[in-house]
């Protein structure tokens, strides 16, 4: 089978696309075709060699992915061959043809949901879940304010969120972008990149600001976010690319909380709770994985180039 490998740690290019092993299939272990496979932030962190935990060299990238059960273990209950499938992960990376999972890592796919759809599913919903209700504790009537609310787990974040009943703002800096934020749920979006986008949202909340930021560039906004965090507010820190010079006594004026946050640290009752709210929004239809660009398998440096340096919309996706 084809599938991208990495042999050393570095820049996207050194992700490779070679012949390999299709795996076999243990006893509970599910064996999926790859039909789409979904491209993360975190992906590009590994591959770099900076994310704190590093897989044994070589590997194949990918958590994300959709596609159609091949064959299963002979002690699998819950699927069969043939089944529409989104993955929360797998053992031998979603970057391939096939990827070999266990199968409580495997989660049917309404037919409603399409495979490019299914491969944007696991880690921004996830995420987007564990930062609003796990780690912030959203309440309805509350106001959350989206930072790059037009990527994937932006996305995620406003169809949580509008489900839930909070009013949400987001921010994103294209045209594009904004009209899609807006497409989503999001009650006002906000250009980030205008000198004067903190006031507009102290505006827009009549000056009282917001209950809960989701923050996806920490280095860059932490300090600016408790300008118009309300009193008693939390921020969830979901990303950072850097360092900041941070004065702690903004957040005593505030009594603000703030959260960092790894989807990875989840406990497995906190993960439970996530994967039966993503399988209940998908098949109630409230959550909608929205596709921005979709590259072939073998494009896979330039998918982690865009998902990096271009401005966010939708999720980015392998076509193995």
């Amino acid at each position: 089978m084809k599938a991208i490998v990495v042999r050393k740690f570095g820049d996207p290019e050194v992700m490779k696309l070679e012949e390999v092993p299709k795996p076999e299939v243990g006893t509970s272990q599910v064996l999926v075709r790859i039909k789409a496979a979904g491209v993360n932030p975190v992906d590009t962190y590994i591959r770099s060699g900076f994310y704190p935990v590093k897989p044994d060299l070589p590997y194949t990238p990918g958590k994300d992915g959709a596609g159609v059960v091949e064959e299963i273990g002979e002690e699998v209950k819950k699927f069969k061959v043939g089944d529409r499938v989104f993955l929360s992960g797998s053992l031998t990376g979603t970057y391939a043809e096939f990827a070999l999972c266990q199968e409580t890592q495997v989660h049917h796919l309404p037919e409603r949901i399409s495979f490019e759809q299914g491969a944007g599913v696991f880690i921004p919903y996830a995420t987007a879940y564990r930062a609003l209700f796990q780690k912030a504790k959203a309440k309805p009537e509350e106001t959350v304010l989206i930072h790059g609310a037009s990527g994937g787990v932006g996305i995620a974040a406003i169809q949580w969120a509008k489900n839930a009943g909070l009013k949400i703002l987001g921010t994103a800096s294209s045209e594009e972008g904004k009209k899609l934020v807006l497409e989503q749920g999001a009650d006002f979006v906000f250009d980030h990149l205008k000198e004067n986008y903190l006031q507009e949202i102290l505006e827009v909340t009549g000056g009282v600001g917001v209950h809960i930021i989701l923050e996806m560039l920490a280095n860059a906004n932490l300090m600016k976010d408790l300008e118009v965090l309300t009193k008693h507010g939390r921020i969830v820190i979901i990303g950072s690319r850097g360092t900041l010079e941070f004065d702690p006594r903004a957040t005593m004026t505030k009594d603000a909380s703030i959260f960092g946050m790894s989807l990875f640290n989840a406990s497995e009752a906190d993960m439970q709770e996530i994967l039966s709210a993503i399988e209940k929004g998908l098949s109630e239809g409230f959550l909608n994985p929205v596709v921005g660009t979709a590259f072939p398998l073998e494009e896979a440096a330039e998918a982690h180039y865009r998902i990096i340096m271009k401005k966010a919309f939708g999720k980015i996706v392998l076509l193995p």
